[in-house]
């Protein structure tokens, strides 16, 4: 059987190559997908500076839901400072540090930041720190007083500073002071950072035992070191002192955890950036592969019926064409899969060039993938390829010689039949923005267009013949030979015409939905962002990691400013009972103050942002629906730091797209954010240049502030980076189907050697069969254009009334062009070039191998 499959492989490699190019894309996709979803779940981050740590004891920093994979909590949860002394008394211990963070920053001779750390919110740390680190060299003293610190070596060299010189620095929000430098700290493979004596490092971050702040008597972590071989038994002793207080205790490579919990939520986005895309890429990889195995062994049908004539069984022919396909589809994989590796590699240096992920957090790289790939690839050849034979294998054999020349009659009315349900279900499913006015709701509208598409290539066999017989029967006695051919060519082959058209079909619909979902999101979040942003400027501080104190005081006394309000963003998980099942959702959540009302307008339909003072919340309408969360009502929520709360609902507004689901009063958000600064201050003035120049002096005169107006960017380059990764996602894919497309079109025009022979023989010019070649390819690409737009059209309105009020979506109006012409060319080029070269072929010897 290998053999004959072999044999019948190599006189048909042609049309094989679309499988094998089907195969390769498919595989490089799902590989890719693949290596994305096994370093969302494996990867880890490098230890940074708590290399020299043995043993590292933090808060969980994951919130786990039932049933589902964990969530990342990204603020920092503290950990009781009593519990340094405990560990420091377990044997085997040499050193218990106790580790906090702060923000910190270092100011030069005129008064402009310095980056000492990646993250400034954090880069303030006490002298005890350094004991973390791995292979530190250290010139000069440990700081020992109020007004001394170490700074890291990279930083003091950009700044110009030794030992004994003096450097303001910027530390918590308070104002800037002066400080001398007692130490340079070289660290290699650390974030760098300020170093301050631990006494004043815990009084500046507000930690001390004996203070008055929601952090009082907390770490942000505990590092240990152990004595030569005794990591192990002092990790397990540690995990016996702290068994069921919710910390969590690492070791080796899942120290990096620890080092920053914001940086650690990356792997779960890459978790659920491989699931949003793992549907798409097997939907249209099934549906490629199953196409290019559908018309290639449509062209081997004359040699399957010769073989169930001279006696082979249903069986055999089914397994033979399976063999042959398997054969190809191995040859295939191996490239594809290594292309996947390096495409997942490019994708993530997309996403850390974008911040969507920090640049030091790799990618895992095993067998697993590609064994995935293998298993799934190879099940959907199998399947595809014994599904095209099951006609020709089941059909009695003289039947089948004679049906090997044409097509059946009778399309399927069990598929027709099928491809117009899935057509139906699409519609279906398109009405859900409608109801749900939130990105979940909008990433429906791509799946309801392929599902459409889907259902296009299973009824399009009987729609094209009754379309053609519909064209034929009005056609005058003096058309054209070659357009009376065309067209009796669509009649006579509905089920080679559909095979072409719906693969190009599901091409249209793939780019205007997936493109169009994207755009018309962001423009109605645009739109609520715009609406509801009173405020003209926002003041931030992103090198000082927060707002100083004092900002919104000295902002709100600039002459022209009518209000001013801070403002900032956490992350919360809100607990709900969705069809009596409880459910978890993240999601990204604001910190409002009660004086708020005066920058921002969330179109509050109930309540009042007023009342935004204590454990409250607001709402988006949606959220309230969905969730009985009225006003009035209590919800459960676990803040940033994995707090949990149960909080009033004080005001509903309309405009969730734009501000998200809940916002947070500022006293309950209090405590549970990493740094505790406010993040920005949004200012509405009285419109006039002069107050905006006020404001510009303001920033200008202290250090670190930087002024920026709320006005959307209309270039673009302020959209969020999930829409360039989408676009990247469209882009890929599209090159993919349309190489997949190309080449099913040559091998299906390469496959009618035969019937280009046999016209020029009854008498027909190549002109004429050029000219009949060219009229079928503008009838594939506009029959290709007008489905994929009237497919696309429903999921796309109802998508637009949805978000927009009305039902067209919003996106750029050179795409539908750009579509019809890459259809229109793809059309006419894979058509034209291999009649051309059937043409040189004598008809003899065409008859003869066709």
């Amino acid at each position: 059987m290998l053999h004959l499959a072999l044999r019948m492989a190599a006189h048909r490699i042609t049309a094989l190559l679309a499988v094998a190019c089907a195969v390769l894309g498919g595989a490089a996709l799902i590989t890719t997908t693949g290596v994305l979803a096994e370093s969302g779940l494996r990867s880890q981050l490098p230890p940074g500076r708590l290399a020299g740590a043995d043993v590292v004891v933090a808060a969980e920093q994951e919130f786990h839901p039932s049933g589902d994979l964990p969530i990342a909590l990204p603020e920092r949860a503290a950990v009781p400072a009593r519990l340094v002394d405990r560990l420091a008394a377990l044997p085997g211990v040499t050193a218990a540090v106790g580790d906090i963070g702060f923000p910190a920053a270092l100011l030069d001779g005129r008064g402009r930041p310095v980056p000492v750390a990646q993250d400034p919110a954090t880069a303030g740390h006490g002298w005890s720190s350094t004991r973390l680190l791995a292979g530190a060299r250290v010139e000069g003293r440990a700081p020992s007083g109020a007004k001394t610190v170490a700074v890291d070596a990279a930083a003091a060299d950009a700044a110009g500073l030794a030992v004994g010189d003096r450097v303001r620095v910027v530390a918590n929000g308070r104002p800037a002071a002066a400080y001398r430098v007692s130490a340079l700290v070289d660290a290699p493979g650390a974030d760098g950072g300020v170093w301050f004596a631990d006494g004043t490092a815990a009084a500046l971050a507000g930690r001390g035992a004996g203070g008055e702040g929601p952090r009082a008597g907390t770490v942000d972590l505990v590092g240990l070191r152990a004595a030569d071989g005794a990591g192990e038994r002092v990790a397990d002793a540690v995990r016996a002192q702290v068994a069921g207080t919710g910390l969590r205790v690492t070791t080796g490579a899942d120290r990096g955890e620890a080092v920053a919990p914001g940086v650690g939520s990356a792997r779960s986005l890459l978790i659920l950036l491989a699931g949003s895309l793992g549907g798409i890429v097997l939907l249209i990889t099934g549906f490629v592969v199953a196409g290019a195995l559908g018309v290639t062994i449509a062209g081997q049908r004359r040699d399957l019926a010769l073989m169930r004539a001279v006696g082979a069984t249903p069986r055999q022919i089914r397994r033979l064409a399976a063999a042959q396909s398997t054969v190809v589809a191995a040859l295939a994989l191996v490239p594809g899969v290594a292309v996947g590796y390096l495409l997942a590699g490019r994708f993530r240096e997309l996403l850390a060039d974008r911040d969507v992920l920090p640049s030091e957090l790799p990618l895992t790289v095993s067998p697993l993938p590609a064994l995935a790939t293998l298993l799934l690839v190879a099940a959907a050849v199998q399947l595809s390829a014994r599904c095209a034979a099951w006609r020709t294998s089941r059909m009695p054999a003289t039947e089948a010689v004679a049906e090997s020349r044409s097509e059946p009659r009778t399309p399927s009315r069990a598929r027709t039949t099928a491809g117009l349900l899935l057509i139906l279900g699409a519609c279906t499913l398109s009405v859900v923005p409608l109801l749900s006015r939130t990105v979940l709701g909008a990433s429906v509208t791509s799946m309801a267009g392929i599902v459409a598409a889907i259902g296009l290539a299973m009824s399009g066999p009987a729609l094209v013949r009754s379309a053609g017989e519909a064209v034929v029967r009005r056609l005058r006695p003096g058309v054209a030979a070659p357009t009376w051919l065309a067209l009796s060519n669509v009649r006579a082959y509905a089920l080679r015409l559909s095979g072409v058209v719906s693969p190009l079909a599901m091409g249209v619909v793939f780019v205007l939905t997936y493109t169009l979902t994207q755009t018309t999101v962001l423009a109605a979040t645009s739109d609520d962002t715009r609406a509801g942003t009173l405020a003209q400027y926002e003041l931030t501080a992103p090198a000082l990691g927060g707002l100083p104190d004092g900002t919104l005081s000295a902002v709100r006394d600039v002459p022209g400013v009518r209000a001013a309000a801070p403002a900032g963003t956490t992350t919360v998980v809100w607990e709900y009972d969705e069809l009596g099942e409880p459910a978890a959702e993240s999601a990204s959540a604001m910190i409002l103050a009660p004086d708020a009302r005066g920058v921002v307008d969330l179109g509050v339909t109930d309540g009042g942002l007023d009342r935004l003072t204590g454990a409250t919340v607001a709402v988006s309408a949606e959220a309230a629906r969905t969730r009985d969360a009225g006003l009035g009502k209590r919800v459960r929520l676990v803040l940033g730091d994995g707090a949990r709360v149960d909080a009033r609902v004080v005001a509903v507004y309309d405009r969730g797209l734009g501000f998200g689901p809940v916002v947070l009063s500022r006293e309950l958000a209090a405590g549970h954010t990493t740094t505790g600064l406010d993040q920005r201050a949004l200012v509405r003035t009285d419109g006039t240049r002069e107050a905006g120049r006020a404001l510009a002096a303001l920033a200008a005169d202290r250090p670190g502030l930087a002024v920026a107006s709320t006005a959307p960017d209309t270039t673009g380059a302020d959209a969020p980076p999930e829409v360039w990764v989408n676009l990247a996602v469209v882009v890929v894919l599209l090159g993919y189907l349309l190489l997949s497309i190309a080449n099913k079109l040559v091998a299906a025009t390469a496959q009618r050697r035969a019937e280009i022979a046999a016209l020029r023989l009854v008498g027909t010019t190549p002109r004429q069969v050029r000219a009949m070649m060219r009229r079928e390819a503008a009838v594939i690409a506009a029959a290709a254009l007008v489905s994929g737009l009237l497919l696309s059209a429903v999921p796309l309105a109802l998508l637009g009334q949805g978000f927009l009020g009305h039902p067209w979506p919003a996106g750029p109006s050179w795409l539908l062009p750009a579509v019809a012409a890459t259809v229109a060319l793809t059309s006419y080029l894979t058509i034209e070039l291999p009649t051309r070269h059937a043409l040189r072929t004598p008809p003899a010897d065409a008859l003869r191998t066709g």
